[in-house]
């Protein structure tokens, strides 16, 4: 059994011990250093080409982000990052998401922490998942990208009030940085809906959905409840919570619908649920896409939405995803008609669409 290096980032020595005994309590792992601040991560990532890194954001000398750029830059390696719930380290999450980190977990509390065996468990999974994915290095910033896009091509108006085509998307690990690649490209005036499940808990989607919204031309929020849907806006499913579309009897008008029903592939908001719901919506030209991300949620969906006539169903190719899970899935299982890499997509749905 091959057996993986980690490297340990935490100012916390308390931190650094907790985390790293859960680490080597498995057997593919083992603790190859451990880091107080960035500049030591750096030093650590270069020296010792760790197979992994567990990564702090707020440290002294140098923060995690700063470090996970500089190792981005000079030594290119799988980093996850240990996160807080709180406003400020949900937005610091989805910065390291853009430089490149591969996934992030919540920060345990503790020894005294009633969920410490959750994040045990889930550390465990994003460590496989992560040794396993593909990480590119720097990215350039999507914000001069954006600005750009809106000076030379600027909104040719605004969306059309009635629409023909749906467009349904998800996602997991590495489906931040995809949904840029896939939605900054967008004219203001894209001619139907987007519906998007990005495997993420609450507070997070939210935070992604305001920081889309402002590199974006088309719209972007985190759904609601009851929301009916326009062309020219993003959906985002909220974290802890599945989401469906449905044809309001009578009004004529698409609704989303959220629920806390029990988790699906181990997921709430699950991919699988949102497909499921757009199959007897046949009067709708319905486009699904299944974009990066390890297990295979979304799959079976797709294969249903493929059975009841959809237009188009979509899978990221294995050389552009950042893990080649969910979209392999698809392709196994028969679901996908069409194979794309990442920067084709957004190209592909707006000839889908008009």
């Amino acid at each position: 059994m091959q057996r993986y290096r980690v490297l340990v980032v935490d100012d916390s020595a308390f931190m650094r011990k907790l985390i790293s005994d859960m680490i080597n309590d498995h057997p593919q792992f083992e603790v190859a250093a451990t880091a107080r601040n960035g500049r030591e991560a750096v030093e650590g990532a270069i020296s010792l080409k760790p197979d992994i890194v567990t990564m702090d954001v707020e440290m002294p000398v140098m923060n995690g982000l700063e470090a996970l750029r500089e190792i981005m830059r000079r030594s290119p390696l799988p980093v996850i990052m240990l996160s807080s719930l709180t406003g400020s380290g949900t937005r610091e999450t989805l910065e390291a998401l853009e430089l490149g980190a591969v996934d992030f977990i919540q920060k345990p509390s503790g020894s005294i922490s009633l969920d410490l065996h959750k994040v045990k468990d889930m550390l465990y999974e994003k460590l496989l998942a992560g040794v396993h994915a593909r990480v590119r290095g720097p990215w350039s910033d999507p914000e001069p990208v954006a600005r750009k896009a809106k000076i030379e091509r600027p909104a040719r108006g605004k969306a059309p009030d009635t629409f023909r085509h749906l467009v349904a998307i998800g996602t997991s690990t590495g489906g931040p940085r995809a949904l840029q690649s896939v939605l900054v490209p967008l004219s203001a005036d894209f001619p139907a809906p987007i519906l998007v499940v990005q495997h993420m808990p609450p507070n997070f989607t939210a935070q992604l959905a305001n920081r889309l919204n402002g590199l974006c031309q088309v719209r972007v929020t985190e759904a609601a409840d009851g929301e009916s849907v326009a062309a020219g806006t993003v959906y985002i499913a909220p974290g802890g919570k599945h989401m469906r579309l449905v044809r309001e009897a009578g009004a004529g008008d698409y609704r989303i619908r959220l629920s806390m029903e029990e988790p699906r592939n181990g997921h709430r908001p699950s991919v699988d649920v949102l497909f499921e719901s757009l199959a007897p919506l046949k009067e709708l030209k319905r486009h699904a896409v299944l974009l990066t991300g390890m297990g295979s949620d979304g799959a079976r969906g797709m294969k249903l939405l493929k059975e009841s006539g959809a237009a188009t169903t979509i899978a990221e190719a294995e050389e552009t995803c950042v893990v080649y899970g969910m979209p392999r899935a698809a392709r196994e299982f028969g679901a996908a008609d069409r194979v794309e890499p990442l920067q084709k997509i957004a190209e592909t749905l707006t000839k889908l669409v008009r």
